[in-house]
């Protein structure tokens, strides 16, 4: 029963492709079912996360940093690693957690639950601190698709000006996606392609997460999941494969990330839900307000 009731749930949370909703299915059942550690969603499910970090290497192309537009790349670059340090430097003063602000830097950051779902295995998070940062990130992106077109409105900008502002200040790509997609088609084209460059930055998150929090006493610190990765980055930019191939890959990147997240929801118990503290939610929301307006001051100039 158990394993039909896993099978049904899964298969929604691939379906509708939301990944916070798939850690809540993973917490419902964990709440309404006591799992045993023998259970599939215990033993594999962050070896199914790290599986769908390497398919998504192999999805991103180091070249197509040179193929967006030149303009914009050095500011969403030093976007990228400011945010990055704001978000640990006001986590370190409201005590948020080491861990904890890395996954909220990571998804503020670079691209919302993607980041914080590749980064969880390599700093090795606990399930609650997962639960936590894709929580809070999941709520805000919410937020942002009914806010940000009405401000777009009011401040009346060109579809260029939402699409830039909005894949700056908004965390996830469904999200950024849905917000400039009201705007119309210009807005939606510019704010995907400014996201990719925000998504590949994933590339020396995971590498340099891996490294930072490696085992202090072994010589070599990458895991073998994150070798795996930079190899199918590499050989995605060396083979340059067609657009199905590249679909394929993230079809299958999907399917282990939100596969995998519903795994890690199951490992969450009542005593882990309650532990989480007002101080993540603060410390999320005060960046995102810094953000908010820096970024639009940004767009303003460029």
């Amino acid at each position: 029963m158990l394993y039909f009731a896993s099978f049904i749930l899964i298969s929604i949370s691939i379906w509708i492709g939301n990944a916070a909703l798939c850690l809540f299915l993973g917490i419902i059942l964990a709440l309404c079912k006591e799992i045993p550690e023998t259970f599939f969603t215990q033993k594999y499910g962050i070896n199914i996360l790290q599986t769908g970090i390497v398919f998504l290497g192999g999805s991103l192309s180091l070249d197509s940093l040179f193929e967006l537009n030149s303009s914009y790349f050095l500011l969403i670059s030093l976007y990228v690693i400011t945010t990055f340090a704001l978000v640990i430097l006001v986590g370190k003063i409201l005590g948020a957690g080491n861990k904890l602000s890395y996954l909220l830097a990571s998804g503020t950051a670079i691209c919302g639950g993607t980041a914080i779902a590749a980064t969880g295995p390599v700093i090795k998070a606990k399930p609650e601190e997962l639960t936590t940062a894709i929580t809070i990130v999941f709520l805000l992106n919410a937020i942002a698709i009914i806010l940000f077109p009405l401000a777009g409105d009011f401040f009346d900008l060109s579809e260029r000006e939402f699409g830039a502002w909005v894949a700056l200040a908004i965390h996830d790509t469904a999200s950024i996606i849905g917000a400039a997609s009201i705007m119309g088609e210009e807005a939606v084209e510019v704010a995907i392609t400014l996201k990719v460059t925000r998504t590949l930055w994933i590339i020396p998150l995971v590498l340099g997460s891996a490294w930072f929090f490696r085992n202090k006493s072994s010589k070599f610190g990458l895991p073998l999941f994150v070798i795996f990765f930079l190899l199918a980055t590499i050989l995605n930019s060396l083979t340059n494969p067609s657009t199905d191939v590249v679909t394929i890959l993230k079809a299958i990147n999907k399917v282990c990330l939100l596969t995998g997240l519903f795994c890690i929801g199951t490992q969450i118990n009542i005593k882990s839900l309650k532990s989480i503290s007002l101080k993540p939610v603060i410390l999320a929301v005060s960046v995102w307000l810094i953000i908010i307006p820096t970024s639009f001051w940004l767009v303003s100039i460029t």
